[in-house]
């Protein structure tokens, strides 16, 4: 993990600059992007933004019509969210709803998100597991499209990138049983500021299934998509999710108002 808590306040200036916001506890947290993608070739009616004032923050991914899945670190208790979803603009289009409930895994960098009302936009499955080193996989968000800290603006339109699982050894830090490691294709391509908690996804068009919520680099380079990303593995959540989105209330979120 980078070591940043030195760098906090341009970390902030930066996304406020682009007119995004940072993660909640940014200090000690990865800020991962899309670097090396292009624009999206097809509307994916799960993928949401994650905001906060009206700003992009994170991405999340539509699993119920009222309930979507993150990264815990995109979040915190106090925060006031909203998401846009099934929009390839992250400032215009598609629908919006309210978070009145978050709730944070308690050991993972995974959270599921209550929404107000339920939307119409088509969820995605979670699939029944990741799959093994080398299955193709594929990455969307609205990152930061350049390495450099600051070096770029983050693109308005949804980006795209296919990639695929590589061994666990070429992340440093991963919990294997609990994340996903993902090449960053070229050496110069991946995961970046913006891309948190955003959907990795398998499959095909018309027939996606999720498997990941992006979450850090595997390296501690200040540069970003210089080695493979971590994915907190969502299939390995799903009982987990499951249980949280069943429709029962043991009082483990953080309801709204905080």
């Amino acid at each position: 993990m980078r070591k940043r808590s030195c760098v906090m306040g341009v970390f902030t200036a930066f996304f406020a600059a682009l007119g995004m916001t940072a993660p909640a506890n940014a200090a000690d947290e990865p800020e991962p992007m899309i670097v090396g993608g292009h624009d999206a070739t097809q509307q994916y009616s799960f993928m949401a933004s994650l905001q906060s004032g009206g700003s992009h923050l994170c991405g999340a991914s539509l699993i119920e019509s009222d309930w979507v899945v993150t990264a815990a670190h995109c979040v915190r208790s106090g925060g006031n969210y909203s998401v846009r979803i099934g929009s390839n603009d992250r400032a215009s289009g598609g629908e919006q709803a309210t978070v009145t409930e978050v709730i944070p895994h308690p050991s993972s960098d995974l959270a599921v998100l209550r929404l107000g009302r339920q939307v119409n936009s088509q969820p995605i499955d979670i699939a029944s597991e990741a799959g093994a080193v080398g299955t193709s996989t594929r990455i969307i968000g609205w990152g930061q499209t350049c390495p450099e800290r600051g070096g770029c603006g983050a693109p308005r339109t949804l980006q795209e990138l296919d990639t695929s699982i590589v061994p666990d050894r070429e992340c440093a830090g991963i919990d294997g049983a609990n994340e996903i490691c993902t090449n960053n294709p070229g050496n110069d391509s991946g995961a970046c500021y913006g891309d948190s908690g955003g959907p990795q996804i398998k499959g095909s068009r018309g027939d996606w299934k999720l498997i990941g919520a992006t979450s850090r680099a595997g390296n501690d380079s200040p540069l970003c998509a210089t080695a493979p990303s971590i994915y907190t593995d969502v299939t390995a959540h799903s009982d987990w999710i499951e249980q949280q989105t069943s429709g029962s209330d043991d009082g483990g979120g953080w309801p709204w108002p905080w």
